[in-house]
């Protein structure tokens, strides 16, 4: 990095770092002085445009984003702030944008926000649908490469990793890449089992590493999927991070048994009250351990919890996502290096943490040659796989692009059966992709197009 940028960056830390010590002491006042240093160093219009957005929202002493933050700084270990808040808003969003936006110019296609790896696909439990049930449990990557893909990375820009597997925590030296990058930012996907009253002060230390803790419900749901004794696990786990001061949140997937858990407000009311900022839902969906289409919600479940996430955004003081249903806010598909990749405990640089298949191997390769791979710019060059975002991935919503996508470029499965998505599950895959369409095209149409129309006509217009 050139030594203007280098100071351009120290400017910038030192001055959100300020900023974020004023909302230690006083939250509600300060954050909106926090959004107008952050504009100062906002890379383009439409980062400002968002930070502006942010602070009319703060102005609001009842808005969920007010009352997210307030709750967030109450409890904030100090190192979270001048770490892990620092390298977020600094390190990721406003150099590593600029970064990466002029590495895309030089490479001729885009340089992705993220990189998900799984170090290791060992685990402690062994839960019922497992995407990754089916990897070898006997490769991992060593500690030089898993380090080497992390500083690939960040000459690229890319300052935010997600740590999946596997259970990471099985991995002794995930703490100390943590600590040696520690102007990066770390999220790991995790069972929770493993963290104790040590683990938690200690990732409360680095400030840099969060812990997104995986569960499906309340008590019975967990346990019937992830092992009796789990969610008490799980539970203790939530208070050793909440009493150090940790960031966390939460993973839960749905499947055809357990939407009606999840979408109950008092499943996201527990998480809150436990300390959790964040929380990601995901589908299971055929891959892995468990290739069986029974397991996977229906297309009308799936539109029960669309809906559930966004009513959360405007009514719960925590930040959810949903991994398939918010194909909106990122414009469809994230795969293929567009906006992330996956590289699995044997090298293998997938498209994606759910498409199994893959042409180069970080052993052999860089990121920037996987990034210009034929395999993942014929990805990006389909991109958006479908004009309606509703409808983002191939493997559940446009399952012919995934069997093209393959066949085209001779991707390799990259464990047993992962072949079965394009083979014995096609027509099945494309069944659902059709019922589920129908109720995905009726609400693009209803709530994007008519009404982002509705929203944008003029006084005069109407």
């Amino acid at each position: 990095m050139k030594t203007y940028d280098l100071m351009k960056k120290y400017v910038a830390s030192q001055a959100v770092d300020y900023a974020l010590s004023l909302l230690a002491k006083d939250p509600q006042q300060n954050l909106i002085t926090l959004t107008r240093i952050l504009e100062l160093f906002a890379g383009g219009p439409s980062e400002k445009q968002q930070i502006q957005t942010a602070r009319k929202a703060f102005e609001d002493p009842n808005h969920v984003w007010t009352k997210l933050a307030q709750r967030g700084f109450s409890h904030l270990h100090s190192s979270y702030r001048t770490r892990g808040l620092v390298n977020l808003f600094i390190n990721e969003a406003y150099m590593g944008q600029q970064e990466r936006r002029q590495h895309s110019l030089e490479l001729g296609t885009p340089v992705p926000s993220l990189i998900v790896i799984s170090p290791t696909m060992r685990c402690n439990l062994n839960c019922q649908g497992c995407y990754a049930g089916r990897y070898s449990k006997e490769h991992e990557i060593d500690e030089a490469t898993f380090d080497r893909i992390i500083t690939e990375g960040k000459e690229l820009g890319i300052y935010f990793y997600v740590i999946s597997g596997g259970e990471p925590f099985l991995r002794a030296d995930l703490l100390s890449i943590a600590e040696k990058h520690d102007d990066a930012v770390f999220m790991v996907y995790t069972n929770g089992t493993l963290i104790d009253e040590d683990l938690a002060h200690r990732l409360a230390d680095l400030g840099n590493i969060s812990p997104a803790i995986s569960l499906e419900g309340m008590e019975k749901e967990t346990d019937a999927r992830r092992g009796a004794g789990t969610f008490k696990a799980v539970m203790r786990a939530m208070d050793y991070l909440q009493e150090a001061g940790a960031v966390f949140g939460f993973s839960a997937t749905y499947t055809r048994n357990n939407v009606e858990v999840l979408a109950d407000e008092a499943f996201i009311d527990m998480l809150i009250d436990k300390g959790a900022m964040y929380g990601w839902f995901f589908m299971l969906i055929p891959v892995g351990k468990d290739n069986d289409m029974s397991l996977m919600c229906t297309p009308a479940q799936r539109d029960t919890m669309r809906k559930h996430v966004l009513n959360l955004r405007e009514t719960k003081p925590i930040f959810a996502i949903d991994f398939w249903n918010d194909g909106p806010m990122v414009s469809g598909c994230m795969a293929g290096g567009r906006s992330y990749l996956h590289i699995n405990a044997q090298g293998d640089i997938e498209p994606c943490v759910f498409i199994h298949f893959a042409v180069d191997n970080i052993k052999n390769t860089t990121l920037k040659q996987a990034l210009t791979s034929p395999y993942f710019m014929d990805i990006k060059a389909r991109m958006p796989l479908n004009e309606n975002h509703l409808r983002p991935c191939m493997i559940v919503d446009n399952p012919h692009i995934l069997r093209d996508v393959v066949c085209r470029h001779g991707a390799r499965p990259t464990h047993e059966d992962a072949d079965s998505v394009i083979t014995v599950l096609a027509d099945e895959l494309d069944k659902y992709a059709s019922e589920y369409g129908e109720l995905a095209d009726t609400a693009w149409g209803q709530e994007y197009v008519i009404g982002k129309a509705q929203r944008t006509r003029s006084p005069q217009q109407e």
